[in-house]
C-alpha cells in the first residue's frame, strides 16, 4: 500500500519537477511486488479527484417537511378559521389578524417546532415576517396558554390595548425620529412591540403617516444604469461655470464653459463669455475639436435652454447632442469633476487695472488654459499613471466606434420615445396656456422640455404659478438671469402648498 501511494506521489512531483527516488528505489526499499505498486498507484490516482471539494463548509441541505405534514398545518389552521369567523380578515394590501388567532399559531408552532419556520408560514398562509415577529415578541407564558380559554383571552386583550395606549402617548411627546422612537418604547417603557407594529398602531390610529419615496420618473427608468464610457473621443460632456474676478475692487462675473471627455476625463475645449449662451458652447466644441483634431460621437449638455438651440445643432453637424438626465448632477460627474479641482487649484483672480470688462475674460481664459494644460499633463494613479493626453490618444478600432455610436443613438431613441409619451399624455388647454406665457415672459425653451415638464401638474397650480413669476418680475425680485428652471421650481412648490393643505386640515379634524 504505501509503496503505491508513494508511486502515487512520485508522479504528481515529477509533473512540478520535484526530485523523487526512481521506481526502483521505491520497490526494493518497501520490499513490494511491482506488479502489485502500480495496482495500488492506478488505485489511488483514481480516487484522488473523488476528494476535491469547494473551499468553505459543506452546504447543508435543509430539511424538508414530507408534504402531509404541510398538508396537516393547513387544515388545522383552516378549521381554526371556520370556527373562529373574523379571526382573519384580508384586505387588498395586508392581512389584519385577532390575538386568538395569533395565540393559536404560537402554539402551533411549538408543535411542530421540527418544520421549518418559512414551510410552516407558507402553510398556513402567514407571512414569514410577521411570524417571526409574532415569535420574537409573545411571553412564555402566552405560548403555553390555552387559545380557547376566553378569561385570559380578555384579560390580554385589555394589557393589549394599554400597550397600544402608552405608545400612542409616547409618540405625541416625541421629538425624535422613528426609529429611536421604537428604541425608546422597548427600552423605557418594557413594551416589546416590533417595529413594523409600532407603525401599524399609530398609521392606525392617525397618529403618523409613513414617508414613501417618490417614484422615478419616465427618464429616470427609461436610462437607469445606462451612463456608458466608451473610448476616448466617444463622448464629451459640457457644462458652465460662473468665475469671480476681482478688477479695482470691483466684482465682475465670468461664465467659463469647458468640455470634458468623458473617458480619459481630459478637457479639451473651453470658452470665456459674459453668460451662458449658445455661444459659449459653440466657441468650447470648436476648441475641441481643434485641440483633439475631431469631434467626438456625442455632446452631453445639462438642460439650460441655451444649451439647445439651432445654433447648437448647426456647430455640432453629426455630432449627437444628449441632455443630461434632469436633477441628477452625478450625470454631469466629469466636468462637475475638473471645476472642483480648478476650484481647488486656482487662486482668486483679483487684478488692479483700468481695462476691466476685456481683461476680466482675457485673463480668465489664459489662467483656465493653463489650468487644463496642466491637468491634462498630469499622471493618473487610477490610470496606471497615464496623463488624459495619453489616455485620449489610444487607438480605437472601428468595431468599437460604431458600437459606440449605436449604443449613443439608442439612448436618443429612448430620450425621444419618452418625450414623446409624455407629450400625448398632455392636456392642449395647458400646452396652450404655457406657450402665451412663455411667449410673454421670453423664456427659451426651443424643444418643449420645460413646457412639457410643467404641463404635468395640475391646470390651477401652472395659473398661479405664471401669476407669481409675474409678479416677482413687476416687482424686481426675480434673481439675475433666470430661466424656464425658476418657473417650473415655483410650480413645484405651489403643487407641494395645495397638496399638504387638505392633509393639514384632515390630520386636525382628526
Amino acid at each position: 500500500m504505501t509503496a503505491g501511494v508513494l508511486l502515487a506521489v512520485r508522479r504528481e512531483a515529477l509533473q512540478r519537477g520535484l526530485a523523487m527516488p526512481s521506481v526502483e528505489q521505491i520497490v526494493d526499499a518497501m520490499g513490494a511486488s511491482r506488479s502489485r505498486v502500480y495496482e495500488i498507484k492506478n488505485e489511488v490516482v483514481a480516487f484522488l479527484p473523488t476528494l476535491e471539494r469547494p473551499p468553505g463548509r459543506p452546504r447543508v441541505e435543509p430539511k424538508l417537511a414530507p408534504p402531509s405534514a404541510l398538508v396537516e398545518l393547513s387544515a388545522l389552521a383552516f378549521d381554526f378559521v371556520m370556527q373562529h369567523p373574523g379571526c382573519v380578515q384580508r384586505g387588498d394590501d395586508r392581512a389584519r389578524y385577532s390575538e386568538i388567532y395569533r395565540r393559536f399559531v404560537i402554539e402551533l408552532r411549538e408543535r411542530h417546532a421540527d418544520v421549518m419556520l418559512s414551510d410552516f408560514a407558507a402553510a398556513i398562509r402567514v407571512p414569514l415576517g410577521t411570524l417571526e415577529d409574532w415569535m420574537r415578541t409573545a411571553p412564555v407564558g402566552e405560548r403555553a396558554a390555552n387559545a380557547d380559554d376566553d378569561a385570559p383571552h380578555a384579560a390580554e386583550h385589555d394589557a393589549k390595548n394599554v400597550q397600544i395606549q402608552t405608545v400612542i402617548v409616547a409618540w405625541r411627546a416625541w421629538s425624535g425620529d422613528f426609529s429611536a422612537f421604537c428604541d425608546h418604547v422597548r427600552r423605557d417603557h418594557r413594551i416589546e412591540l416590533g417595529k413594523t407594529l409600532i407603525a401599524s398602531i399609530l398609521f392606525e390610529h392617525g397618529e403618523r403617516t409613513p414617508a414613501r419615496r417618490g417614484g422615478r420618473s419616465r427618464d429616470e427608468e427609461a436610462l437607469r444604469n445606462t451612463f456608458e464610457t466608451f473610448f476616448p473621443g466617444a463622448q464629451w460632456v459640457g457644462d458652465g461655470k460662473q468665475l469671480e474676478v476681482m478688477i479695482d475692487s470691483r466684482k465682475f462675473h465670468v461664465n467659463l464653459e469647458l468640455i470634458v471627455d468623458a473617458a480619459s476625463a481630459a478637457a479639451v475645449g473651453i470658452s470665456v463669455r459674459d453668460e451662458e449662451d449658445s455661444a459659449a458652447v459653440v466657441e468650447a466644441f470648436d476648441e475641441g475639436e481643434q485641440t483633439t483634431g475631431e469631434p467626438p460621437l456625442a455632446l452631453l449638455l445639462d438642460n439650460r435652454p441655451s444649451n439647445h438651440t439651432a445654433e447648437v445643432d448647426a456647430a455640432l453637424d453629426d455630432t449627437m447632442r444628449i441632455r443630461a438626465t434632469p436633477f441628477r448632477p452625478e450625470n454631469k460627474a466629469h466636468v462637475e469633476g475638473a471645476f472642483g479641482l480648478f476650484a481647488q487649484k486656482v487662486p482668486t483672480i483679483d487684478l488692479d487695472t483700468r481695462n476691466p470688462c476685456t481683461l476680466a475674460k482675457t485673463i480668465a481664459r489664459l489662467v483656465a488654459t493653463t489650468f487644463f494644460r496642466a491637468l491634462n499633463r498630469a499622471p493618473r494613479r487610477d490610470r496606471d499613471g497615464k496623463t488624459r493626453v495619453e489616455l485620449y490618444g489610444q487607438r480605437v478600432t472601428p468595431e468599437e466606434r460604431e458600437a459606440a455610436r449605436a449604443a449613443l443613438q439608442e439612448r436618443m431613441r429612448k430620450q425621444e420615445l419618452a418625450r414623446q409619451t409624455r407629450e400625448a399624455r398632455l392636456d392642449s388647454v395647458v400646452r396652450a396656456i404655457l406657450d402665451d406665457a412663455f411667449a410673454r415672459l421670453c423664456l427659451l425653451d426651443p424643444e418643449r422640455h420645460f413646457r412639457d415638464a410643467i404641463a404635468c401638474y395640475p391646470r390651477d397650480t401652472i395659473v398661479e404659478s405664471i401669476a407669481i413669476f409675474i409678479g416677482k418680475r413687476n416687482a424686481g425680485t426675480l434673481p439675475d438671469g433666470v430661466d424656464a428652471r425658476y418657473l417650473l421650481g415655483i410650480v413645484k412648490n405651489v403643487h407641494h402648498v395645495h397638496e399638504a393643505e387638505p392633509i393639514t386640515e384632515a390630520l386636525i379634524r382628526e
